[in-house]
């Protein structure tokens, strides 16, 4: 089996009240939504909708995000892999660092508003050196002194950053996509050019090694945990729908 979903993912927003209707000229009974807070919002209006209409329709929500940021439940489907494949990644990024000189192994990954990709990945790589993360209070000047303490000491480092990081360490634009979503700046290359300008300024010599693993972290195929995870939470959802309940997750 492939990563990826077979319907196609969207952040467009149809009205709640056509999708209601479009579910009962179809006659369709069980509406399965796959997502995390925003698309279990978009499921429950158009639950309120079949109601309005009324359409009898199961409106299932299972919980999904790979950032694992959904707290009603311990983990969601998915993290496990994508821990898996981004520590792939930082493995990398170390041998990269260790293997040229004066050089930085920098990852950037997935984590809109929480680094636990980033954190679980770094503590499974065991070979970082800085991890940042939206939740941490960064202070810029502290960060940029400690990397050139281990250059200066190590003479190589690997960092790992959170993209979430990209509205805290820097500001975005405020630009939201079609989803509703804060679009958010950059912070991988900002952060390497950031490093690249004060070890410029120092006179030293530097070589950063840049990683964005993000496409490849989210479109592998699930790990034996995630496949069995996943495999449960699709028969705990028919099971619902099955026994009459609407407007769950």
């Amino acid at each position: 089996m492939e990563g990826g979903t077979m319907l196609i993912s969207d952040r467009g927003n149809p009205a709640h009240l056509d999708m209601a209707k479009m579910l009962q000229s179809k006659n369709v009974r069980q509406y399965f939504v796959l997502g995390g807070d925003g698309t279990h919002k978009g499921a429950m209006q158009t639950f309120d909708c079949t109601m309005e209409i009324d359409h009898e329709c199961a409106v299932v929500g299972v919980p999904k995000t790979i950032d694992n940021d959904v707290p009603m439940i311990d983990q969601t489907f998915g993290f496990d892999t994508a821990c898996t494949e981004a520590t792939k990644a930082v493995n990398s990024a170390y041998v990269e660092a260790k293997g040229n000189a004066n050089c930085i192994g920098l990852v950037k990954l997935m984590g809109r508003h929480c680094g636990f990709i980033a954190m679980n990945a770094a503590l499974a790589a065991r070979d970082v050196d800085i991890c940042l993360i939206p939740e941490m209070n960064i202070d810029l000047e502290k960060v940029l002194k400690h990397v050139e303490h281990l250059m200066r000491t190590k003479g190589h480092c690997v960092m790992v950053v959170a993209e979430g990081c990209g509205d805290t360490l820097i500001q975005s634009s405020g630009e939201k996509d079609a989803g509703g979503n804060k679009i958010l700046a950059d912070v991988g290359p900002w952060l390497k050019d950031t490093i690249t300008a004060r070890f410029k300024t120092l006179g030293l010599p530097l070589t950063i090694k840049y990683i964005d693993p993000t496409y490849m972290i989210r479109s592998v195929a699930a790990n034996s945990y995630d496949s069995t995870y996943c495999s449960v939470l699709g028969q705990m959802a028919v099971h619902g729908a099955m026994a009459g309940y609407s407007g769950i997750t």
